[in-house]
């Protein structure tokens, strides 16, 4: 189905930090450009980074700038969301999707994704 699966989902503490890694096992990921979301309880899906099929291009929501961080590995089989100074009002599912976007530019917008992973649940609590 080309459906990505997301893993490293945790309980962590205030401050801490976790990385999420998303892949799609007989897929390369390379073609696509990939997006980070997450769905805390009773809120709409929000989409937080996502990082261009070339890795030149790579956009953060204001709510996690400059302490999460949006990588893709060489090979290009593997995404992953760096998660630092997590807060509580981080706590949600994420989910990783693939946009059939080729070149230097990405949207994080749920309604233009290709493909899901199941989601990560993660909690920020003391």
């Amino acid at each position: 189905s080309g459906a990505a699966r997301g893993v490293g989902g945790d309980l962590v503490e205030p401050g801490g930090s976790l990385r999420l890694s998303c892949s799609a096992p007989g897929y390369t990921l390379g073609y696509y450009g990939m997006s980070w979301f997450r769905q805390a309880p009773g809120k709409e899906r929000e989409g937080i980074s996502c990082i261009s099929s070339d890795n030149t291009y790579v956009h953060y929501a204001d709510s996690v700038k400059g302490r999460f961080t949006t990588s893709r590995d060489s090979r290009k089989l593997t995404v992953y969301l760096q998660m630092n100074n997590l807060k509580p009002d981080d706590t949600a599912v994420y989910y990783c999707a693939a946009q059939m976007l080729h070149g230097s530019t990405c949207a994080a917008d749920v309604n233009a994704m290709a493909y899901w992973g199941k989601g990560t649940p993660v909690t920020v609590s003391s």
